[in-house]
């Protein structure tokens, strides 16, 4: 009986040895040994950097919207909806769709697996300021907007449907942020390197970034908190902002189409010819640079013709002629100038086109310039808040963004000479105090083609360039050029009550609702 009980007792061992064996087994398939289980965050920096130019909300938000509704570029196409303030809900919604999943929730990410690690503080550093640039951005689009926990949603279900907050309190926040960011950046800390599509990991620059998007984020809430606005722009400029074009923060991109490594402004604008044939130059813009012999005109326009054939290409200057914002295929016929031409056959050809050099996949896509640095200097030395001569400020701000189109095709050089001409012919110096912001509004405008958002945004806080709505039957909320887009209309569902919070406290989701900061003009 013993050894019957010894032979049952080993071989219940036995068999409870193979059955782990097995269970382990089975449990080891579903490892891949081949999978990365531990991401370096430098990797979703990179991705999150390139994806900020993305074609499919930046050919909605800058492009249909905010080029039209600026008057940088007109269009007859209806779905060109700023042209004529329609509404398109995907149009409207898209950065907002986009960003939150595609951007922030990758910095998000990456500043909260570096946040305790001082080895990483660069990635951390630059993640933030790159985080603080795009949301900046939403909020000027929409307005209120979650922040605080946008992107975390990783960190725990807290934050899965986060909390829209005050246009106000996010800007304090970024504020906050920026400057923590900014003063984190470490040369002890691992470099950036060549995953850094913006200064290959030189934290000087990224410095200089961040006290160049404080000073903007200062102008911005100029009208409505002046006392915040001068202490965080004077102490932004104490800082060290940008001192010359080579400071530029914007994106390179790798040439030839390579998948989210492309300029996806330019890939809406021209690669597929679509938007190329229904988008051109404003008249508003097209005249303001004619009247003040801008030598930008043969840089911004192509010529006019058929943008797929040169062959037919007109590019005397004298010959440029703008489209009028605000008309449809059919009355568009009427304000064709006679006899300027010998005209085509499709209506839209007779207007002058957007410039083939400048959209490349591979071309800059602008964050924030030095030139845009003066300008705001030369308001600043206006208000008072820093020591030295708008005058200075403002000329070299106009000669910058002149000179910077050399970062798209070196063709598009300006002499020196032809620079200072045209600056003396703004007549800067002899202009009344309202004249000289008017200039410096203007100057902002010209600067700022292809970052419509930020022409945009600028034009609502300070009412330069003077601009005439256009006038159509079926505007969404009226003749107006709207102060605002509306949300993404998923959060009306997908996030309810932090959506209907918002709205309520910003008076409705509306083209015609003001942000915070909107002085109004």
């Amino acid at each position: 009986m013993r050894m019957i009980n010894k032979l049952s007792g080993l071989m219940l061992a036995a068999l409870l040895f193979a059955t782990s064996c097995s269970e382990q087994d089975l449990l080891d398939l579903n490892i891949n040994e081949n999978a990365v289980e531990d991401i370096d965050m430098q990797y979703l920096f990179s991705l999150g950097t390139l994806r900020i130019g993305g074609e499919y909300e930046n050919t909605r938000a800058n492009m249909l919207y905010a080029a039209t509704m600026i008057q940088h570029t007109a269009s007859t196409a209806g779905y060109f909806s700023g042209d004529k303030y329609f509404y398109n809900a995907q149009y409207s919604g898209a950065y907002m769709e986009r960003h939150f999943t595609d951007v922030i929730r990758l910095f998000s990410e990456v500043i909260r697996k570096t946040k305790d690690n001082p080895a990483e503080a660069n990635v951390n550093a630059a993640a933030t300021v790159l985080r603080v640039f795009d949301l900046h951005r939403m909020t000027d689009m929409y307005g209120d907007i979650p922040y605080t926990q946008a992107g975390y949603g990783l960190e725990g279900e807290q934050n899965w449907f986060p909390t829209y907050e005050p246009q106000r309190d996010v800007y304090y926040k970024m504020i906050d942020d920026l400057k923590a960011a900014r003063d984190k950046f470490s040369a002890s800390a691992r470099p950036l390197g060549v995953q850094d599509f913006v200064y290959g990991g030189d934290i000087t620059k990224w410095k200089k970034f961040a006290n160049s998007l404080l000073m903007r984020l200062a102008m911005r809430i100029s009208n409505v908190d002046p006392s915040k606005a001068q202490e965080v722009f004077t102490e932004a400029f104490n800082s060290g902002a940008f001192t010359s074009n080579d400071d530029i923060a914007f994106i390179h991109y790798a040439p030839g189409p390579q998948g989210v490594n492309r300029n996806g402004l330019n890939d809406g604008y021209w690669n597929t010819y679509k938007y190329s044939r229904d988008c051109k130059i404003s008249q508003t813009f097209m005249n303001w640079m004619t009247e003040n012999n801008d030598p930008r005109k043969m840089i911004v326009s192509g010529g006019i013709g058929n943008p797929e054939n040169a062959s037919t290409w007109i590019t005397d200057p004298e010959l440029q002629i703008g489209m009028p914002n605000g008309y449809n295929s059919t009355n568009i016929r009427e304000v064709v100038p006679p006899g300027t031409l010998d005209g085509f056959t499709i209506v839209q050809q007779n207007f002058s086109m957007l410039n083939l050099k400048y959209m490349d996949w591979e071309d800059p896509y602008f964050l924030i310039s030095y030139a845009e640095v003066e300008l705001m200097k030369a308001e600043a030395a206006m208000k008072g808040w820093i020591a030295g001569n708008a005058e200075g400020f403002f000329n070299a701000g106009v000669a910058a963004a002149i000179n910077a189109w050399t970062y798209f095709d070196p063709s598009f050089a300006v002499t020196s000479e032809e620079v200072a001409e045209y600056i003396a012919g703004r007549g800067f110096a002899a202009a009344s105090a309202e004249d000289k912001l008017r200039l410096i509004g203007e100057e902002y405008w010209a600067a700022t083609y292809l970052n419509d958002i930020e022409s945009w945004a600028n034009w609502r806080r300070t009412g330069y360039p003077v601009l005439t709505p256009t006038q159509d039957p079926n505007a969404e909320e009226g003749n107006f050029i709207p102060r605002r887009l509306r949300y993404w209309e998923s959060e009306i569902g997908s996030n309810p009550e932090n959506y209907q919070a918002a709205i309520s406290r910003m008076g409705g989701d509306l083209f015609a609702t003001k942000m915070w900061w909107d002085g109004g003009n």
